[in-house]
């Protein structure tokens, strides 16, 4: 149910925005991170049907993580947990990467107006690049055809995804806004201007059919995917290299995950 979703995501803003004295601002994330989980715990069930098993192993992973970070922050809220000064809060940056990521993802990905003008706008971008190379495409709607071969612009082609990740990550760092600025201009425009040109490769190998028959499938599924994939690398990069405290934030979450289970493994197999 989408009401989960923005349950949770309001109580994850919730917490994000109290000052860190609050008391309840740890608890007010812990429930939010509960109710995300079971968002997520819900999405196997439909990648089972249509037998996507890739992503039936990555939604129930990433419910279980949001149900380590939950009991995380609820120790630490029992315990009135108070971070050393010289080293990040791992569960409130967490808390507000997801926070202000789902922000920038969710809207676009759920409400069918902002759907609509993201994949509009992108599909604009694609056509004025591609008259800019003097190919000349035809555009219905969201479907872009060239030399009798069509590919539908969706929600996926947009990089809102990397986009929304890399903005949750920056905005939740505690840093110089100069730092700020230089990170997100390290990321965000050049994700946008990058999976434009990765668009358009898709358009043109497949309508000049450079790769035969399966030229979509060569060329967006295997070529473009490697291609982001290394981009993406490189961005992230590039932005740890700027905020540091993205790197600590990624090491604490592989640090307290892997703790989390290794106790919860000694609870139920016992301490031996």
């Amino acid at each position: 149910m989408l009401t989960l979703l923005w349950i949770s995501i309001s109580l994850m803003l919730l917490s994000a925005i109290l000052p860190v004295k609050n008391g309840s601002k740890r608890i007010i994330g812990a429930f939010g991170w509960s109710i995300f989980s079971l968002h997520w715990l819900r999405q196997p069930f439909h990648y089972i049907a249509i037998d996507d098993y890739v992503n039936v192993v990555l939604t129930i992973s990433m419910g279980i993580f949001c149900i380590l970070i939950a009991y995380r922050m609820f120790i630490e809220y029992t315990s009135k947990y108070t971070p050393v000064k010289q080293q990040i809060d791992i569960t409130y940056m967490a808390t507000n990467a997801i926070a202000i990521g789902s922000v920038f993802y969710y809207p676009f990905a759920e409400i069918a107006s902002l759907n609509e003008w993201l994949i509009s706008t992108v599909t604009n971008n694609i056509m004025w690049a591609l008259s800019t190379l003097n190919i000349t495409a035809y555009r219905t709607g969201n479907m872009i055809t060239y030399n009798g071969h069509t590919v539908e612009i969706i929600l996926g082609c947009t990089a809102i995804e990397s986009i929304a990740l890399f903005m949750g990550l920056i905005a939740s760092v505690n840093a110089p806004l100069k730092k700020l600025l230089a990170a997100f201009m390290a990321s965000v425009p050049v994700i946008y201007i990058l999976n434009i040109l990765r668009d358009v490769f898709v358009v043109i190998a497949y309508g000049e059919m450079w790769f035969g028959p399966n030229s979509f499938e060569i060329a967006h599924h295997m070529i473009a995917k490697a291609g982001s994939g290394v981009a993406l690398f490189v961005i992230a990069y590039m932005v740890m290299r700027i905020l540091p405290d993205i790197l600590e934030l990624i090491d604490g979450l592989w640090d307290m995950t892997a703790e989390q289970m290794h106790n919860l493994r000694k609870k139920v197999l016992g301490n031996n």
